[in-house]
């Protein structure tokens, strides 16, 4: 029965492969080898790890994988399909080839080249498409610009974006970042780089350390730090726009040790971060605004994760991850830019399936 369903998995994911047609692709799952899957039957727990020294930290926290629709029958083909596949490792080539092959249509991304604009983009980073940008208000910005390097991605409903996926703020462009946060209505910031890696600045800090700073007219208040863990912790802000005298909690989540070109060294604790963050958002219709470096490659890989593990928990029959990637870039050049963040994605959905399935009633 594993093999025939195997064979069926494989033919529907070439039929995906081949066809051009968006509106026409099956949604189906199709995982690959793996190395940093020993067994996806493996156990799985999560609790915090304490951390040496912290302007606050957390001493306990255990969370389950939170309640869920998703689909029993889908979730264990899922995992055999996995680990039908552990011994396959050309798998993992040719789906990453073909991704590599999409094209993305349309894809101008003429916008961000202008010369105005050029000095706001991160050296060597990718590039806002010209029909999929955020646009600032021109009139509360600080240099009369509606630019900003930030991508509005959707999920199912076109006219309410899920995530900005955006490049980490530039000196110059702090105060267009605090706009795009507030205009946005955003109330979760997911960080997914240091400051500096090896030297090389990553991302300018674009909060104050303590008390307040004020950028162009927006105020940020830092209300607490927690480490939870070595690798993530947990600021409060409180955002205030000094023309219109409203105010608003952001919570930032910042994952500390996912360098660049990379990926974590455990899926478990990115989950464990990933709920975290889902727990903070729960009922929100703002998007989530995402960045790393560039906003891609580590971002396309954080929203790609979630963006599936959501769809599988509405209870999706059929879960296709390579077309849901596709859809990524269709919104934002190069997100998940290389084939071991793919393959970490792909790990990190199996492993938080097979959490959702031991949590349920046996």
């Amino acid at each position: 029965v594993l093999q025939q369903m195997s064979s069926q998995i494989r033919l529907m994911f070439r039929m995906a492969v081949q066809t051009s047609e968006r509106g026409d692709r099956s949604e189906v799952f199709h995982p690959s080898h793996t190395s940093r899957i020993n067994s996806v039957s493996s156990q799985f727990s999560d609790g915090p790890m304490q951390s040496p020294s912290a302007r606050s930290s957390t001493s306990s926290w255990s969370e389950e994988p939170s309640q869920t629709n998703m689909d029993i029958s889908t979730g264990h083909m899922i995992l055999s399909y996995m680990e039908d596949h552990l011994q396959n490792k050309d798998r993992l080539d040719k789906e990453w080839e073909a991704l590599c092959s999409y094209q993305a249509e349309p894809a101008a991304c003429a916008v961000g080249q202008e010369e105005q604009n050029v000095q706001r983009n991160r050296p060597h980073g990718v590039l806002v498409y010209d029909h999929s940008r955020v646009i600032l208000k021109p009139e509360n910005n600080q240099s009369r610009s509606d630019y900003i390097n930030a991508s509005p991605i959707m999920d199912h409903d076109p006219r309410n974006p899920a995530y900005i996926s955006a490049q980490a703020p530039l000196p110059s462009t702090v105060a267009d970042f605090w706009q795009m946060v507030w205009e946005s209505g955003c109330v979760v910031i997911v960080m997914l780089t240091p400051l500096a890696e090896n030297g090389i600045k990553q991302c300018h800090q674009y909060w104050p350390d303590e008390g307040s700073d004020l950028y162009h007219i927006y105020e940020v208040n830092l209300v607490s730090e927690h480490i939870w863990c070595d690798d993530f912790l947990v600021r409060s802000f409180y955002l205030k726009n000094v023309q219109t005298n409203e105010t608003r909690t952001v919570t930032q989540f910042h994952f500390l040790s996912w360098m660049d070109q990379n990926v974590p060294e455990s899926a478990r604790t990115m989950l464990d971060f990933r709920r975290k963050v889902n727990k903070c958002y729960r009922g929100r219709s703002c998007p989530i605004i995402v960045h790393c470096s560039d906003g891609a490659g580590r971002s396309g890989t954080y929203i790609l994760i979630d963006m599936v593990l959501n769809k599988m928990a509405k209870g999706a029959k059929e879960i296709d991850i390579a077309a849901t990637l596709e859809h990524l870039r269709d919104q934002r050049p190069g997100m998940v830019q290389t084939k071991e963040q793919f393959e970490f994605a792909l790990t990190a959905v199996a492993e938080e399936v097979n959490a959702i399935l031991k949590a349920l009633p046996q």
